[in-house]
């Protein structure tokens, strides 16, 4: 009787396993494997989500992010002291109001000369509009660099949400992979207490299940590391942890010539270089107007207490004046003039410079985006349903006592464990997708530059590949 009812409990037994395969969304008949079911597609370029009960969307954190952001208040304090450095250079010279006196105590005749003066610098040749044109430019490129900064914290904040919404999947796959890895220790020490399994099998069937346990750790610390980087990006390390809504698999069709194209034209860090020669050019022109000399008058009353010989009253008011120009015999700027036409041509340079920078950085990027892609395909299109069906196949068979209990196993862990790097591989597509359609932008938590210093084309950038982490700097 005994040999009989066993093969109906191991039948109800796989039963259970297959219920719990099937109702689970990593591992259902779909072709989607990590579908998030009801939860908000993630737009990629420029997301429009709502609020969603089912958990914080992209769209709500990047809000967070625009208000809460440090470096995007340092980056407008910029623009503002770039407009008042441009107002200040175009300001006329204050005239300057004085005393005068001239033998003051008068000598044998009591005489003197006491007055007032007023002086005033007539700045000529248009250089005081060439310094406004200056610091225009200077303007224009903290302009720039504000929006440079905006997006840096949005593709900051955009992968790290890719990878928290990866953590979270993963956390959610290791505990379901953890609990079958549970059940199947239970059903070896079932299947050893009527002799149907060996102690060799229960002890690998209680190690394998220690192994999940230590990976749903691990996943939950990985988990709680990417909130706190998203937590801190946001301005609010204090938020605890919350579910996100998004689908990892809403990956729309990539353009890689299109964003290197885009990249080497319309990058903040092209415009900025190139806001920079206009800068340089107005420099140069500015320096060659320095040698027309400003127009120097000085004039004012005196009251002169000198006797007149031949009336003896004092002689009283009189007025002065002088007009002088500076003569350029010597200095005629030539030196700065040099410097100028110098650092024009550098800046120029400069502009091709980023463009190559930006292009040879995107290399890897592109690598690693058409690597991740092509995994991402296979594992949704022929490995992961391939698996599954090797999987229900096996059960099928274990069912009907034509299978081992051990292929079941086997082929139930090659399904998780291609479904974890499937999460995996659609992570890192993301992460590079978010960076060469944010012109390799990142580093949100860096202090913004300032205007007129070296734009950082790239900074430090970090992008996992399909293999392992590629660190550009």
């Amino acid at each position: 009787m005994q040999s009989l009812h066993l093969p109906a409990w191991l039948t109800v037994r796989a039963g259970i396993l297959f219920m719990v395969i099937v109702v689970s969304p990593l591992a259902s008949g779909q072709d989607q494997p990590v579908s998030t079911g009801s939860t908000p597609a993630v737009a990629t370029s420029a997301p429009d989500q709502v609020g969603s009960q089912s958990g914080l969307t992209l769209a709500e954190l990047e809000q967070m992010a625009l208000s809460g952001n440090p470096t995007l208040a340092q980056a407008t304090a910029e623009v503002r002291a770039a407009t008042a450095r441009k107002l200040q250079s175009g300001l006329y010279p204050n005239p300057t109001f004085g005393y005068e006196g001239d033998q003051i105590r008068g000598g044998i005749q009591g005489g003197g000369e006491q007055g007032f003066f007023v002086s005033q610098d007539i700045v000529l040749g248009g250089k005081l509009g060439l310094n406004r044109s200056i610091l225009e430019q200077g303007k224009r490129q903290a302009l720039v660099e504000a929006e440079e900064q905006r997006q840096r914290v949005i593709n900051n904040l955009r992968m790290l949400y890719y990878e928290a919404l990866a953590a979270q999947e993963l956390v959610d796959l290791r505990h379901k992979l953890s609990q079958l890895a549970q059940d199947a220790v239970e059903t070896s020490h079932q299947l050893g207490n009527v002799g149907q399994a060996d102690q060799p099998d229960i002890l690998q069937a209680e190690v394998e299940g220690e192994q999940e346990e230590l990976a749903v750790a691990a996943a939950e610390q990985k988990q709680n590391r990417v909130w706190r980087e998203l937590a801190a990006m946001i301005g609010k390390p204090e938020i605890a942890l919350v579910h996100l809504a998004g689908n990892l698999e809403d990956v729309p069709e990539g353009n890689p010539d299109g964003w290197l194209r885009a990249m080497v034209e319309d990058s903040p860090a092209v415009k900025i270089a190139q806001l920079e020669v206009l800068k340089a050019e107005a420099s140069v022109a500015r320096a060659k107007r320095e040698p027309i000399p400003n127009l120097r008058l000085r004039g004012g009353l005196q009251k002169n207490l000198e006797l007149e010989a031949m009336t003896n009253h004092a002689i009283g008011v009189q007025g002065f004046a002088e007009v002088g120009v500076e003569i350029p015999i010597f200095n005629r700027n030539q030196g700065n003039v040099g410097a100028a036409k110098a650092d024009f041509e550098r800046s120029q340079q400069e502009v091709q410079r980023v463009r190559l920078v930006l292009q040879e950085r995107a290399a890897a990027l592109l690598q690693n985006y058409a690597t991740s892609r092509l995994t991402v395909e296979r594992y949704r299109d022929r490995m992961i349903p391939r698996a599954r069906k090797a999987y229900e196949l096996y059960l099928k068979s274990y069912s009907g006592m034509a299978a081992a209990y051990a292929q079941v196993l086997i082929a139930q862990r090659t399904l998780f464990q291609l479904q974890a790097n499937y999460i995996t591989a659609l992570e890192n597509l993301w992460v590079n997708l978010v960076a060469l359609q944010g012109f390799l932008l990142s580093d949100g938590l860096e202090s913004p530059g300032h205007a007129g210093e070296m734009d950082r084309p790239v900074g430090k950038f970090n992008a996992p590949s399909s293999t392992t982490a590629i660190q550009l700097e």
